[in-house]
């Protein structure tokens, strides 16, 4: 990986491969350290319908997805670092805002802020990668930053159970407050802004009027959208379901973390190996063969859950299988779609990458959220909507060989 002639003062690709995870964590870890909270959220605060209890996930999504149509824009114009930075204070006032909250519908308000707030260290580090590198390269440095940030699924979950062994799950909030402040330190403190002066575009209606031209004119981008939004409803009714399926259905709640980590840890192999072969067989080969992979085998465990053996462990082992091989293709597909649909839009870099990540989250969390709320205790409406969402992406894929 070389680093563009023009930017020759920036940090070592690995510093800057490790700054880019850290920032895209704030996700991972404002979703995945709430997770072995969510019981006590469901008797604390919805008893009655513990299922709502999950649209504390699918607001700061929905926050995230509408957050991120202006971070893009705001960072073309004003430059990269102060709107990430600008973002987090609003992160962190929300977190604080949750943190005294004591309703539902008070927490909802505020994780929808706080998802508005992370939108800017999730999508502004996705133009910074793009303003540095292009093509399978840039690819390769997106999949080396998501299998740094696999780690953070991994433990996010210990840290909440962590938190909630010596206070509340309130406390949890104060986490992310400390989190996003050691992030925007080391952005503030060691990463150079990487859109020159010059390149910055003015902040006006027209300008992002023939931005999204430009992008609706590449057939690509289009069809690259609609395949993310399938993979992220995959991800978000998977994280929405999973620790009820533990808790309820294997009745392994109190040991959830631990599986979750788990699971997050062995799937990073998915990203790692994607940086080691995307550049020889192609970004297009890749993403087909994981999605038809996981397809194959989300058919079978149907089959298996409707027709099979009652017998614990063998649906359990089945199943952790089967949850593996779904966040495995997670890495294998999610940062070669990014590449695909960023590299025709170099020249709106910023206001590109928050059309697509924006587009792409909010369709995701209107297919996730019917998913999340048909749980009924057992793994089958998990299934069967990540077979529907992979088979959709599956069939879009044919379309993306058609235009690239």
């Amino acid at each position: 990986m070389t680093q563009s002639q023009s930017h020759p003062a920036r940090l070592s690709t690995g510093e800057f491969v490790a700054l880019v995870a850290m920032l895209f964590a704030t996700i991972a870890i404002s979703i995945d350290a709430m997770l072995p909270a969510m019981p006590q959220i469901e008797a604390a605060l919805t008893p009655d319908a513990p299922n709502r209890a999950q649209l504390i996930i699918a607001t700061f999504v929905f926050g995230m997805g509408l957050g991120t149509l202006v971070m893009g824009p705001l960072s073309d114009a004003y430059g990269r670092k102060p709107v990430i930075m600008a973002g987090a204070a609003v992160y962190c006032a929300a977190a604080i805002a949750c943190y005294v909250s004591g309703s539902l519908e008070v927490l909802l308000v505020a994780r929808f802020l706080q998802g508005i707030g992370a939108a800017a260290p999730r999508t502004v580090s996705l133009a910074m990668v793009r303003d540095l590198y292009s093509g399978r390269q840039m690819a390769q440095v997106m999949s080396y930053a998501m299998m740094i940030f696999t780690l953070v699924p991994a433990l996010a979950p210990m840290l909440g159970q962590a938190v909630m062994w010596v206070a509340s799950w309130h406390d949890i909030f104060l986490v992310y407050v400390i989190f996003s402040l050691i992030s925007i330190l080391w952005l503030g403190l060691r990463q150079p802004e990487t859109i020159h002066p010059e390149d910055r575009k003015p902040l006006s209606l027209a300008a992002m009027t023939a931005a999204a031209k430009v992008m609706l004119a590449q057939r690509v981008v289009l069809v690259a959208i609609l395949v993310q939004a399938l993979l992220l409803a995959v991800i978000f009714s998977t994280i929405s379901s999973i620790q009820g399926i533990f808790e309820r259905y294997f009745d392994l709640g109190a040991s959830f973390p631990y599986w979750f980590g788990a699971i997050a840890i062995l799937s990073g192999g998915g990203s790692l190996l994607n940086a080691r072969i995307v550049v020889k067989v192609g970004m297009q080969r890749v993403i087909r063969a994981s999605l038809a992979a996981v397809l194959c085998l989300t058919v079978a465990f149907i089959g298996f859950l409707l027709f099979g053996t009652t017998d614990w462990t063998t649906v359990f082992v089945l199943y952790l299988i089967w949850q593996l091989s779904v966040f495995t293709m997670m890495g294998l597909t999610m940062g070669n779609l990014n590449a695909m649909a960023m590299e025709p839009l170099g020249h709106i870099a910023g206001f590109a990458s928050s059309m697509i990540a924006s587009v792409a989250t909010v369709l995701s969390v209107a297919l996730s959220v019917p998913v999340g709320q048909a749980f009924d205790g057992t793994p089958l409406p998990l299934v069967l909507g990540v077979g529907g969402f992979t088979g959709g992406a599956l069939i879009l894929t044919r379309w993306l060989r058609k235009t690239s």
